[in-house]
């Protein structure tokens, strides 16, 4: 049961990643056509993020309370819901408030599926399990945006694709028996779940940076890229591809990375791949104009940074006491979306205003900034 339980999770997990994964580029292409500025087009791939925040500090109660399935149900069906509400009105707003929705969906999801795999998981296999849970996510990322092009022969084909895969995966969790986390019967308001984000920052905060740092590398990667892309001469086509690529180098090393990380630290892991990522999108600055280069370069940093927010979620687990990991994993979601709302919206801003820089060194200056949190982070003496 714990193995079937296992996979189902990461299964859905992986159907989310796909819906993620297709959202941002196309609705990012979408109104680049329609003529959209890039500035607006990045604020509107910030509302999936904004729904995430916003749900973040009232997800830990009904989790204490109700347990991890309801929660799960619950976050599944609202994101099938706005999928396949998509092309019933095309307006900004209306977008905008249905990626809310997404997100609010998408948090309940993954906060539900990422709490039952940390705290169900034995110490020495966390980093492997981490990143299967990251490898799956990763996988149906890589392929959201290859139906991106589905655009051209019908603008609502890509939404409805999406919309019955997660209707399928959803129904999966009925299978499931639910479970509570650890202390689930310790009744938990809003006001003990703001109490306990100070004590888990105590533990774990420089364990959050790598979620803010692919949250930001993700959301702008997919929601500003494309528009840049375009505005530099690459077509849709060429664009998937490259957005692709780096999925599917994150796909390659996510289980190798977490493995090693079992064995040599995450702390020596994470440093590592930071450093080179950070180079690897410094050098695709100067490739801009080859478009294998770029999609090597790409495919490189997805190897090395495509396990981040996995192995920063692992990172996590270690330094949090087991009673505070709901907390610790809300504060990952948090740090992630804020990553996330500043990555698309600051590389629309930079896109629009800022010219003869390459967008791949925000990136670049991001990670690097990351990797000197990290490497410089001493673990507090009161961890036990």
């Amino acid at each position: 049961m714990d193995r079937l339980r296992f996979w189902i999770l990461v299964s859905i997990v992986a159907i989310s990643g796909f819906s993620q994964g297709m959202l941002l580029p196309l609705i990012s292409i979408i109104f680049e056509q329609d003529g959209v500025s890039a500035t607006l087009n990045g604020l509107n791939a910030t509302a999936l993020y904004i729904g995430i925040l916003i749900i973040s500090p009232f997800m830990e109660p009904p989790l204490r309370r109700y347990g991890y399935k309801p929660i799960i149900l619950t976050g599944g069906l609202i994101v099938v819901i706005a999928l396949a509400l998509f092309p019933l009105w095309k307006t900004f707003w209306f977008w905008f408030f249905l990626r809310l929705c997404i997100g609010i969906g998408d948090n309940a999801l993954h906060f539900g599926t990422q709490t039952w795999i940390t705290s169900s998981t034995p110490k020495e296999q966390r980093g492997r399990n981490i990143s299967i849970y990251g490898l799956f996510f990763g996988i149906g990322f890589a392929a959201g945006p290859l139906i991106t092009p589905l655009v051209s022969i019908n603008e609502a084909l890509p939404f409805m694709i999406s919309a019955g895969l997660c209707l399928v995966a959803w129904l999966f969790l009925f299978l499931l028996r639910n479970d509570f986390p650890e202390q689930a019967l310790e009744l938990s308001s809003f006001w003990d779940t703001a109490s306990r984000f100070g004590k888990t920052l105590k533990y774990a905060w420089v364990a959050l940076l790598p979620a803010l740092g692919y949250g930001f590398l993700e959301a702008s990667l997919n929601g500003s890229f494309p528009i840049y892309g375009l505005r530099i001469g690459l077509d849709v086509t060429q664009v998937s591809i490259l957005l692709a690529s780096f999925a599917f180098g994150g796909i390659v090393f996510q289980l190798p990375l977490g493995i090693v990380s079992d064995k040599y630290g995450r702390k020596r892991i994470l440093s590592l791949i930071l450093f080179f990522g950070s180079l690897s999108f410094f050098i695709a600055s100067f490739l801009e104009q080859t478009i294998i280069g770029l999609t090597i370069c790409l495919f490189l940093a997805g190897m090395l940074v495509g396990s981040t927010f996995s192995l920063g979620i692992s990172y996590m687990t270690d330094l949090t006491p087991k009673s505070l990991l709901p907390t610790g994993n809300i504060l990952c979601g948090i740090a992630f979306s804020l990553g996330s709302l500043l990555g698309p919206y600051l590389g629309g801003v930079f896109i629009q205003f800022i010219g003869g820089l390459s967008f791949f060194l925000i990136i670049s200056t991001m990670l690097f900034v990351v990797f000197l949190a990290v490497t410089s982070f001493k673990k507090p003496l009161t961890n036990t």
